[in-house]
């Protein structure tokens, strides 16, 4: 194009990388900001030897950002769960660990067409008695970060229930963290032209001047863009979680997984699937526990520390390092019975100004809300870019 397009981003993670690489390869001339001195958003792996996400992360192969980044040459090396380690998933219920979940569980993962306007207890319970719908409302706290999955709405709820518990797996993990993926975005951004800003934090008014130059993607949390766009509506609820980081010193026999069917809450030893995530001899644990409004995080903690107690035995003498965390607000949309991923904050935000992230107006599963996001975002900025394939679109 003889004049290209201008295209501004504002967030350097995963939603504001997708947004860059689709806006240039449509042509755009693309420039990013990143408030950071490093890419990634909630993407960011740390550097060392414990090479830990911001709580616990899987790339589900299921959904269109797979295939987007497949198709790109963008997908890193990336590890599944393992054969042998999945014999080592257990179940919380009744006081015990158990090999296998309740079978109206599976049953239930069977259904279709949750309703909207319905809690998902009040529904899956109509499908496979109380006991068994609360289990399945817990085992989907591990997709939703929410301290009770069964007060949301069943369409919401059913489909991260229905997506975390599929066969085989649809969670994978980019070897060496998801720093990997995020590097190669990177570079594949640099190739296209794409200017990168690190270190830059953009205002309100600096967002405006870049308005006035071409469409604006704040791919950044609800919070921030709310500054940034002026517009304090820009609200969702999302989940509170506490985050627990364990290296230990490794032994066999040490469960792989650790769901929790009495109350929410996820326990996995992620080295089992990638051994370079923390030094040879030690296992990396990452957990994380929902938690109720005002719930101080040393309960969610607790709770924990009993599903350790039995899924890996010794462990309070093993820890090698120890780290604790509260996500608030950081964990992705949840939708209230009554609303659905369209009734979010919209990605088109009037005046050339476009909102990318995993609160937005944009179908999918976790990351998968970002990246249909920035898919639209872009797509409407610039008039459908060739990137934009189908399957991709909101609809």
């Amino acid at each position: 194009m003889a004049h290209a397009t201008h295209l501004t981003v504002v967030g350097g993670g995963f939603g504001g990388l997708t947004a860059a690489l689709a806006a240039a390869e449509a042509g755009a001339q693309v420039t990013l900001y990143e408030a950071r001195g490093t890419l990634g958003g909630r993407a960011r792996t740390a550097k060392g030897p414990y090479r830990t996400n911001e709580g616990p992360h899987a790339l589900y192969n299921g959904g269109p950002h797979w295939r987007w980044l497949k198709a790109r040459g963008l997908l890193p090396p990336m590890a599944r769960v393992p054969v042998r380690e999945g014999l080592r998933v257990r179940y919380h219920q009744q006081g015990a660990l158990r090999r296998t979940p309740p079978a109206g569980l599976l049953r239930l993962r069977r259904r279709r067409g949750a309703p909207v306007g319905v809690p998902y207890l009040e529904w899956a319970a109509e499908q496979v008695g109380e006991e068994t719908a609360r289990a399945a409302a817990y085992f989907a706290a591990v997709a939703t970060f929410h301290h009770a999955p069964g007060e949301l709405s069943a369409a919401f709820t059913h489909e991260r229930m229905r997506r975390a518990s599929k066969l085989p797996p649809e969670a994978h993990y980019p070897r060496g963290g998801w720093a990997g993926l995020v590097e190669r975005m990177a570079g594949r951004a640099r190739e296209l032209g794409v200017r990168l800003e690190l270190g830059a934090r953009v205002d309100a008014s600096a967002l405006g001047e870049a308005a006035r130059r071409g469409p604006v993607v704040v791919a950044t949390s609800l919070a921030a863009a709310r500054g940034l766009l002026d517009d304090p509506g820009l609200t969702w609820p999302s989940g509170r979680t506490a985050l627990l980081d364990l290296a230990l010193e490794a032994r066999a026999g040490d469960a792989f997984v650790v769901s929790d069917l009495e109350a929410p809450g996820w326990v996995e030893r992620f080295t089992a699937s990638d051994a370079s995530l923390a030094p040879a001899g030690q296992s990396l644990v990452q957990a994380q526990f929902p938690l109720a409004p005002h719930e101080p995080r040393e309960a969610g903690l607790a709770r924990g520390e009993h599903l350790l107690d039995l899924g890996f035995p010794g462990w309070r003498e093993r820890v090698v390092r120890r780290t604790e965390a509260t996500a608030d607000g950081r964990t992705g949309a949840v939708d209230v019975p009554g609303t659905s991923w369209r009734d979010r904050p919209a990605v088109d935000q009037g005046e050339g100004r476009y909102l990318v992230g995993d609160q937005v107006a944009a179908p999918g599963v976790l990351s998968e809300v970002s990246f249909a996001g920035a898919i639209e975002a872009v797509r409407l900025a610039l008039g459908e870019p060739r990137s934009t394939r189908a399957e991709t679109r909101i609809r």
